[in-house]
């Protein structure tokens, strides 16, 4: 059954289809940096629940104002002086959030500017594609301030840099940006102008794809790196029986075979 995705129905994300079925995801409270309270990481919950399930093809993930996102809402987080159970669960529902946006199905594309910082790049780790403007740097501040990370750091990040990179910038609060970020595997594009231009130009093309491939690359991929080689063999076997045998996929097949299709050249 396709459910409907109602953009009145979020305040602190401005939700947004564009064209195609690209919809457009921004962290709408600039006045505190994109900070990620619980109401805002309720909402990504909500929207990534519903969006395989309601046409989206692809997501372009910003943050509105100057940053991408600062991470925990520490004011929040004082303010509530939660016991360590209750803020348990509040990490529980960041993951909740991150892996639904990770192994949904549906391309998420993150288009970085200013501060990704401490759960602001545990955030942008869950997406797929990331690009990166000028302006954009990264960071884990959390050993500095007393805390530890609690939305997938020491998963998504380390799988990005590795061990060590995580444990220097957890422990040194080491700030990354530039060329530097990009080879060492933060996001896969720099670029001079607006991230989210490049973003939303990668979402569309992605969305052009058919959704079951897209299903299969976005969440297959990450299910096979949780398993063993012989069992993600297996895996990848079955989902390509399924996928490569849509019957969407013949008039894509038969271009290809009668050479009407575009060919994969380097530019």
């Amino acid at each position: 059954m396709s459910l409907q995705i109602n953009p009145s129905d979020y305040e602190s994300l401005a939700v947004a289809q564009t064209d195609d079925g690209v919809w457009r995801v921004t962290l709408n409270r600039p006045d505190k940096r994109n900070a990620l309270d619980l109401a805002t990481v309720e909402e990504l919950v909500q929207f990534f629940t519903v969006a395989p399930r309601a046409g989206v093809r692809a997501v372009v993930l910003a943050g509105a104002g100057d940053h991408f996102c600062a991470g925990l809402d520490l004011i929040e987080h004082h303010d509530a002086d939660r016991s360590p159970a209750a803020f348990m669960h509040v990490c529980m529902r960041w993951h909740e959030a991150f892996n639904k946006m990770e192994y949904g199905g549906v391309p998420v594309i993150a288009a970085l500017h200013g501060a990704v910082v401490g759960g602001g790049l545990e955030l942008a780790s869950a997406a797929h594609i990331r690009v990166m403007d000028e302006t954009a740097y990264v960071a884990l501040p959390e050993g500095q301030r007393g805390l530890f990370t609690g939305g997938g750091a020491t998963i998504r990040v380390t799988d990005l840099i590795g061990k060590a990179r995580t444990v220097d910038m957890m422990l040194t609060g080491r700030v990354y940006r530039g060329q530097e970020a990009v080879d060492l595997g933060f996001a896969q594009y720099l670029v001079e102008g607006s991230s989210l231009e490049l973003a939303h130009e990668i979402a569309q093309k992605t969305a052009e794809n058919l959704p079951l491939s897209n299903f299969a690359i976005c969440s297959g991929v990450s299910h096979m790196q949780n398993m063993s080689a012989l069992d993600a063999a297996y895996a990848e076997a079955v989902l390509a029986g399924v996928v490569n045998t849509q019957p969407e996929a013949r008039a894509r097949l038969a271009a290809f075979a009668d050479k009407t299709g575009a060919r994969i050249r380097p530019e």
